[in-house]
């Protein structure tokens, strides 16, 4: 049986975290659950252990996505990764449709289309930056190219070296993929999750997603990404 860890980075996710948790423990096909404390203020570990995570991994400070991501993947030896955004809650539930696809055979890694909310996020250069850059470099076209929500095969994360730093985690993994052979296949999900608007906080957030981003791209653009040529790396 192939073994699936459904890997959830939490910062300050105390409000959702149970849900989440409880949501993605009862997917079939996941294996165990591991929720990643980015240096949380709050009680975020405690809460994601009682809702039955079967390992929370504590980093001291907060290091953001990319690090935390890649605690988990080194706290477990599953073959297949399902990555969730703490914030889903009980919307998790609809992640079962990103396995089958991978679990299957079918494709390498999926990618989450959530359904589109009015009058949510910013304006959108983000989302254009990381397009524009996933087309340039690989000729293919995204409806969702910052979806966190994905389920890919352990070995992608393994030959690519690791995720990027902060939010160039999507870019980055996506591109990879693709240069690397893989099949990649976006599907629509019924998940949501909080989003953050056109508030101070927002743009704040934003900002560091479109800093991650233009790293992630120029970081392959000049040749500094090295893919490993065995898939069948042990565990990094």
């Amino acid at each position: 049986m192939i073994s699936v860890a459904a890997l959830i980075p939490a910062y300050n996710e105390a409000d959702r975290i149970t849900e989440t948790v409880i949501a993605a423990r009862a997917l079939e096909g996941v294996s165990e659950v591991v929720v990643i404390d980015d240096g949380s203020t709050d009680d975020t570990a405690e809460k994601a252990s009682s809702a039955g995570a079967d390992r929370v991994v504590r980093l001291e400070k907060n290091s953001g996505k990319g690090a935390a991501l890649m605690a988990g993947v080194k706290s477990t030896e599953a073959e297949i990764v399902l990555m969730l955004d703490a914030d889903l809650a009980s919307s998790a539930s609809a992640a079962g449709a990103l396995l089958e696809p991978v679990l299957s055979g079918q494709v390498d890694m999926t990618i989450a289309v959530l359904p589109s909310v009015k009058g949510s996020g910013g304006f959108g250069f983000a989302v254009k930056l990381s397009r524009w850059g996933i087309r340039k470099s690989t000729g293919h076209v995204m409806k969702a190219p910052l979806s966190g929500q994905r389920a890919l095969k352990r070995e992608i994360i393994q030959r690519m070296g690791g995720f990027d730093p902060g939010f160039g985690v999507e870019t980055g993994l996506t591109i990879d993929a693709f240069k690397m052979g893989y099949t990649v296949e976006e599907v629509p999900v019924e998940i949501s999750h909080r989003t953050t608007g056109k508030s101070v906080k927002g743009f704040i957030h934003r900002g560091k997603q479109f800093k991650d981003i233009f790293r992630a791209l120029v970081v392959r653009w000049l040749g500094l990404r090295k893919y490993a040529p065995d898939k069948n790396l042990e565990q990094q």
